[in-house]
């Protein structure tokens, strides 16, 4: 009897190592160098790593390399790990980090990563295990860039067109997991890494279901068929029971994103800054937070977070001025029988509500903003891409270290650029330029609040808010650490115990 009641707990617990998260979007491409959606880089970051990565608190510390150095203002050698190996069991080496250096800044590869890497003059292989980076100047974001995902040469050396890649479906990587199921609009299934380098995760798979409609996300969470997810303030004010505290643990602290309406520089409408003044004064941003957010959130007044020093605290909030955004739309030549008339476009999920309230609150000046809303993949390929939109209502996660180059540099109207709304501005440019080559944290924090000012007079976006992230966790889940970079740094040391 005691045999089988052991032999019964070990197989519930032996079952219980799957995590079931969801996922709100198909990914497009599983390739760090090109994953440039949500849900391809949610997917990615469990299968690749990169020579460093963030630890809990933020620092930079090693991943596939064992140590680094700085030889000098602009030399860096990386000491790469011993006996790390591909999940196809190849090993991994000094070789990799070439190629993928090679490939980001191929002309053949479309990807706004590839600027991150503009200030490297050379990647020199010294052994099989170590590498010298030298750089044009001194560079901020001399080790950030090394976060990014190394690619295996030994598969795609000779691949005709890295964009199309049959690998991009079923990629190939060092990480904690190796993808087993990868079917459009189904489950995604991730599958423990039993040769990873740093030991196998004791969970032993990860299940993304594919949950685009939100509701049905919450349905699945307060069944209990979800480890973790996110919830809006409304279902955390009105829409939950008390099991629901019995079962998870919430935590929320302020996110690393923002929600905007940014313009088409290029559509004349929009080039008039009459016209994206009066609109960001006919918008009542405190309502949004109140209504949308519960107060759950922060008006945001620029393009970087609070708590960075890129952030620029002497930059107020817009606030809502009718009788100043009907005078400023007249002098552009909009009136009650000529009114500003054009449609904004967003993808499916929560920023549809957002796009109802900006209806409301724009209808109060005479301009008419109609709605259209799609599928994230439909929104990415047939809008963002190709640039063929009059305005779009979107968010930025950003990472830890403020980088204006890839959003808000000229160079990145390019394709594959991120700043697709076509924002210039010369001293802007100047100023990224600038800090690109100041290691110093409070001279580079004094530029980069300058280029936040300047931005946020310009209104190229109109900057919406900043929402809290409220995340929800299996209580049987441990050890649950909330951190500066989130919950789940320490995934691959989590287990499920009932």
């Amino acid at each position: 009897m005691r045999q089988f009641l052991l032999l019964l707990i070990f197989s519930i617990y032996s079952l219980a190592q799957t995590l079931h998260f969801s996922l709100n979007a198909n990914p497009s491409r599983l390739n760090p160098l090109i994953a440039t959606d949500s849900a391809s880089g949610t997917i990615s970051k469990w299968i690749f790593n990169g020579l460093v990565k963030y630890d809990k608190d933020g620092n930079i510390v090693p991943d596939l390399a064992k140590s680094f150095k700085f030889l000098s203002p602009v030399e860096l050698e990386f000491t790469l790990k011993d006996g790390v190996k591909w999940s196809d069991g190849e090993p991994f080496s000094a070789d990799d980090v070439i190629f993928t250096y090679e490939s980001i800044i191929s002309p053949n590869i479309f990807t706004p990563y590839s600027s991150n890497f503009k200030e490297v003059d050379f990647v020199e292989k010294l052994d099989e295990n170590k590498i010298l980076v030298r750089y044009k100047t001194p560079y901020f974001k001399a080790l950030e860039i090394w976060m990014m995902g190394i690619l295996p040469k030994h598969l795609l050396q000779d691949s005709k067109d890295l964009m199309t890649d049959n690998f991009n479906q079923k990629p190939i990587g060092t990480g904690p997991f190796t993808l087993e199921v990868f079917e459009l609009s189904k489950n995604i299934v991730l599958k423990s890494n039993p040769d990873y380098f740093e030991g196998k995760p004791t969970i032993d798979e990860i299940i993304f279901h594919f949950l685009p409609d939100p509701s049905t996300e919450f349905m699945m969470l307060k069944s209990k068929k979800l480890d973790l997810s996110s919830i809006t303030p409304l279902q955390y004010k009105r829409q939950l029971n008390p099991s629901f505290h019995d079962y998870y643990k919430i935590v929320e602290d302020i996110s690393n994103s923002y929600t905007y309406l940014g313009f088409n520089l290029n559509d004349p409408k929009f080039q008039n800054h009459h016209v994206r003044e009066a609109l960001s004064l006919a918008i009542d941003r405190d309502e949004i937070v109140n209504l949308l957010l519960f107060g759950h959130g922060l008006v945001c007044t620029g393009p970087f977070m609070p708590r960075t020093e890129a952030f620029n605290p002497k930059v107020l909030a817009v606030k809502k001025d009718l009788k100043r955004a009907k005078e400023l739309l007249a002098k552009a030549g909009y009136n009650d029988e000529n009114p500003l008339i054009f449609t904004l476009t967003t993808s499916a999920g929560g920023r549809a509500n957002v796009a109802e309230i900006l209806q409301n609150q724009l209808a109060q000046v005479g301009v008419q903003m109609k709605i259209r809303v799609l599928e994230w993949q439909a929104f990415l390929n047939t809008v963002i891409l190709p640039k063929r939109f009059e305005a779009v209502l979107l968010a930025w996660s950003l990472g830890l270290k403020s980088d204006a180059y890839s959003i808000w540099h000229s160079d990145s109207i390019r394709k594959g650029g991120f700043n697709f709304v076509g924002y210039k501005n010369e001293r802007v440019d100047f100023l990224i330029e600038k800090a690109e080559k100041v290691v110093d944290k409070e001279e580079f924090g004094e530029i980069y609040q300058e280029i936040f000012e300047i931005i946020s007079k310009d209104l190229p976006y109109l900057f919406l808010y900043i929402p809290n992230s409220i995340s929800v966790v299996n209580k049987n889940i441990s050890p649950i650490e909330p951190s500066l970079v989130g919950i789940t740094h320490n995934l691959t040391k989590w287990k499920k115990i009932f």
